[in-house]
């Protein structure tokens, strides 16, 4: 669980949401299981709350389970989300609103950027760019800023896999990560993708000489992820489910969700993902 986004009980309420609302604006989104619009709007505050980096807090109560909360905040339909800062309500919404505008919602009142908090973004800005070495040398100044933010070490082991800096990766995943540890098992998943390495040049020529060869074309597939090629290594691997979907007891299927579990937490591949799952569905059905 996040260490900025969490869910609250009634017996919770007043150590997870007002207490903390004295120094820190604190984000309650009221929601329940059966709201189609809340399945949009949760996951996005949560990714927000990360992107924010502790400039609020987000509080998730399920209005099911709570509803003497919701309805002491005169909750009348959901997803409905309020404000608290100092103890009182300062701003509210109702409804799954794109992410631009709660964006604008949340700069409203979010605590200003901390000195790391800037370099984290300015390094994914980086990122984004292909300027991965300058990147890693605003994580390592961001680090030191806000050496307790495992996010920021998470983001050096991203850009040092990036870089096939393994070995220098794998010493930073050797701790423990209580703040992440989807995404740092994601990241080990990646480093032992990265293991893999092989020469793409050899197993395409092979390829080449026999289209059929599935055996070939996973080996394919993995070293193009060993070396974070993974458009290129989700395409083998779906091939081969496209021409033999029982190939090796569904392996073709199997790389493809290998893929998918060391790519998860990195939001730069979040469009990928979604656009593989897309295409396994379409080729298994």
């Amino acid at each position: 669980m996040s260490q900025f986004a969490f869910d609250v009980s009634i017996e919770e309420f007043e150590t997870k949401v007002l207490v903390p609302s004295e120094t820190v604006p604190v984000v309650v989104d009221f929601w329940a299981p059966w709201c189609e619009p809340c399945k949009v709007l949760k996951p996005m505050l949560e990714k927000l709350a990360e992107d924010y980096g502790g400039r609020f807090l987000l509080a998730k109560i399920n209005s099911d389970e709570n509803p003497e909360i919701a309805q002491h905040f005169g909750v009348r339909s959901i997803p409905t989300v309020k404000v608290l800062f100092k103890g009182e309500l300062v701003d509210e919404f109702t409804g799954a609103l794109p992410e631009g505008q709660i964006r604008a919602f949340l700069d409203k009142f979010a605590l200003p950027p901390m000195a790391g908090s800037n370099l984290r973004e300015e390094a994914a800005t980086l990122v984004s760019e292909g300027k991965l070495e300058e990147a890693l040398a605003k994580l390592v100044e961001a680090s030191k800023a806000k050496p307790e933010d495992q996010a920021i070490q998470l983001d050096a082991v991203d850009v040092l896999l990036q870089l096939a800096r393994n070995d220098e990766a794998g010493q930073l995943l050797s701790g423990e990560y209580v703040q992440e540890p989807d995404r740092a098992n994601a990241l080990r998943a990646r480093l032992a993708l990265a293991a893999g390495a092989a020469d793409t040049g050899e197993l395409e020529a092979k390829l080449a000489a026999n289209e059929n060869d599935h055996a070939v074309r996973l080996d394919l597939s993995r070293a193009y992820a060993a070396q974070s090629r993974f458009r290129e290594a989700f395409e083998a691997a779906l091939e081969v489910v496209i021409r033999d979907r029982g190939f090796d007891e569904g392996a073709g299927r199997k790389a493809i969700i290998q893929l998918f579990e060391a790519l998860a937490g990195s939001e730069q591949y979040d469009d990928l993902i979604r656009e593989f799952r897309r295409k396994m569905s379409a080729a298994l059905n």
